[in-house]
């Protein structure tokens, strides 16, 4: 009975034995001592099985807790963590650690580790040869060791033995990590004394194993499939900054070609763009002339001619320094100019897209300026022409087609031919309208031949202008003639025939692509003018002469004379002057002072004795025609 009851309150095995001690103390009978140890006997092999029910209870208990703890979720390493902390409690052991295989690396690495730790760390490699963790991969079971340094069995690898000699380590049992016949790692755990695993610690650990391997493949399964869902929220949410931007730069396109189609010009264009993308826009023609306002300060102009070109070659807009951006505004393979664009801030991709879509629009606006200036011109060219050709034309018509022209003749105006040589005319129309609206002129077209009336009293610098820029801008050199300046409308067809007569003397000289006008001709403009003015020609051409003898009371023009009589002799001049030769030399370098180095080349050579010529006979006219007027 006394038995029973240390059964019933589960003691220790100690006591059972003092039921038959005492018996034997104080009863002398040995059937009944021997009864008494067959039963106590018994009562240790029940109590051992209660124990050991009891022990199964425990560990099934807690390997149920385990397994709803690896339900929580978790990260990878999270899990790996609890894992390793769940298999040292199950055997109460000092040690526990996971290595995950490495399938490209071809080796294991230690993901999480438990107990107090020196040597096995998180991270550490474990090679592929050789120790418990090994043995456990090649044979998908359990491997386990009471002695792990004196266990023959095991072939050992030099780093995980280093490992467990530092940390002291005896008793190792490790359990795969499987998920079907994969082996996903290795769950090890380890006591620093000497201890043999019961079959029920061996079974507990594979079955923790097991579930590890599960949670590790959930929770793979479920970081796989956050990732492909963050992947996917990244690009739908692409999409939609896509779509959205899609839209916002549909909208600006829309916006700008809704301007340009209801008659919004290159400046109302370079105002909204600048308004869509925060900067200056400035629109060049192809020579680099400002459509639509005068240069920034600051830019740095080679570098926009280097950006220019490389952005014309690649057809694509081109960063210059300082951020400012170069596009190409192109018609096919027709360069119709250039976008020079400074932001107030660095672009972002939304304000970079959008400048191809400007350049677009930018070109469609100068093909409907190149066509409505050419229809919207016609009426005007035709007045112009008129004018040009109005010699059937009486001065009050002359004079009322000027101001149907809005032109102000009572400011000097200079009239320029330009005959560029070959290609469309098209081109050449579209800059003259261009650049006569930039000066407050007027084009018109007649034959093969651009025609400007300038505002200006200088012919010869403005044929030079038209020259240079008409000839950069088509790439193909231009002839240009110039006249003027003219005053009233009935001075234009006189005008207009001079700058042609200009224009064909450079032809017939053999200087294509040359500018000129009847003064700097010369003796040759003289006679090419429908009025020469014989007293410019004689100012343009010896005039300094003539002043210096009038204010100084020297003979310089009558040294010139003597000087040609003779051949251009100092010697002979002198004595026909009755002066020192020194002297004459002296007036012929005062002379040179006056009118240059070069005057005694061929061409002005010809030019001062034509100018000597025609005032001796200016002065013998003048001086006969005032004679009668002495007499009376």
């Amino acid at each position: 009975m006394e038995l029973l009851e240390l059964l019933a309150e589960n003691a220790p095995s100690d006591r059972f034995e003092e039921p038959v001690r005492r018996a034997r103390d104080t009863d002398p009978d040995p059937a009944r001592i021997a009864r008494l140890e067959r039963a106590k006997l018994l009562a240790l092999q029940v109590h051992e099985v209660i124990s050991l029910h009891h022990r199964r209870q425990i560990g099934l208990s807690a390997l149920v807790d385990t397994a709803r703890e690896l339900t929580l979720p978790y990260d990878l390493d999270g899990l790996l963590n609890v894992i390793a902390r769940r298999a040292r409690f199950l055997l109460n052991l000092d040690m526990a650690w996971v290595s995950i295989h490495d399938s490209e690396g071809g080796h294991s690495v230690v993901r999480a580790a438990e107990g107090h730790i020196s040597m096995l760390s998180v991270g550490m490699r474990v090679p592929t040869s050789g120790g418990l963790g090994n043995m456990v991969t090649a044979r998908a079971a359990p491997v386990w060791t009471a002695d792990y340094l004196n266990d023959q069995r095991i072939p050992q690898a030099e780093v995980t033995h280093n490992a467990v000699r530092a940390e002291g380590l005896r008793a190792l049992i490790a359990v795969p990590l499987r998920k079907e016949s994969t082996i996903l790692g290795v769950l090890y755990a380890a006591q620093r004394q000497v201890r043999r695993f019961t079959p029920d610690e061996i079974t507990l650990m594979s079955s923790l194993g097991d579930l590890a391997a599960v949670a590790i493949e959930k929770t793979r399964l479920l970081d796989r499939a956050q990732h492909e869902l963050s992947e996917l929220s990244l690009h739908a949410s692409r999409a939609e900054d896509s779509s959205t931007s899609a839209r916002r730069l549909n909208s600006a396109h829309t916006r700008l070609v809704d301007l340009v189609l209801r008659g919004g010009d290159l400046h109302t264009l370079a105002d909204a763009v600048g308004e869509l993308l925060d900067g200056t826009l400035l629109v060049r023609d192809p020579s680099g002339t400002n459509l639509t306002a005068d240069t920034l300060p600051g830019l740095d102009e080679t570098e926009i001619r280097r950006a220019a070109m490389e952005a014309h070659s690649g057809h694509l807009p081109v960063e210059a320094s300082g951020g400012t951006w170069v596009c190409p505004v192109t018609a096919g393979e027709e360069l119709l100019g250039t976008l020079v664009f400074v932001p107030e801030q660095p672009l972002d991709e939304r304000q970079f897209q959008l400048l191809p879509l400007v350049t677009q629009v930018t070109a469609v606006s100068i093909l409907l300026q190149r066509s409505t200036s050419l229809a919207e011109g016609q009426a005007r060219s035709d007045v112009f022409h008129d004018l040009l050709n109005g010699g059937q034309l009486s001065a009050k018509q002359l004079d009322d087609h000027a101001r149907r022209l809005s032109v102000d003749l009572g400011r000097p105006h200079v009239l320029v031919v330009a005959r560029p040589e070959g290609g469309p005319p098209g081109r050449a129309a579209f800059w003259a309208s261009s650049y006569a609206h930039q000066r407050a002129g007027i084009k018109s077209v007649e034959g093969d031949e651009i025609v400007l009336l300038l505002p200006g009293a200088d012919a010869a610098a403005a044929g030079r202008a038209v020259a240079a820029e008409l000839s950069s801008a088509l790439g193909r050199p231009a002839t240009v003639g110039s006249a003027g300046p003219v005053a009233h409308a009935k001075d234009l067809s006189d005008a207009y025939r001079e700058a042609q007569r200009c224009v064909d003397a450079l032809i017939a000289l053999g200087s294509v692509g040359g500018t000129a006008s009847t003064r700097e001709l010369g003796f040759l403009g003289l006679l090419l003018s429908d009025q020469p003015n014989a007293a410019v020609f004689i100012a343009d051409v010896i005039g300094p002469v003539l002043d210096y003898d009038a204010q100084q009371g020297t003979e310089l023009t009558r040294t010139l004379e003597a000087y040609f009589a003779h051949g251009s002799s100092p010697t002979r001049a002198a004595d026909t002057l009755h002066v020192h030769p020194n002297t004459v030399a002296r007036r012929l370098e005062r002379i040179t002072e006056l009118l240059g180095d070069g005057w005694q080349d061929s061409k002005q050579l010809l030019e001062v004795q034509l100018a000597l010529r025609l005032h001796r006979i200016r002065h013998t006219v003048t001086a006969r025609g005032a004679g009668p007027a002495v007499r009376r």
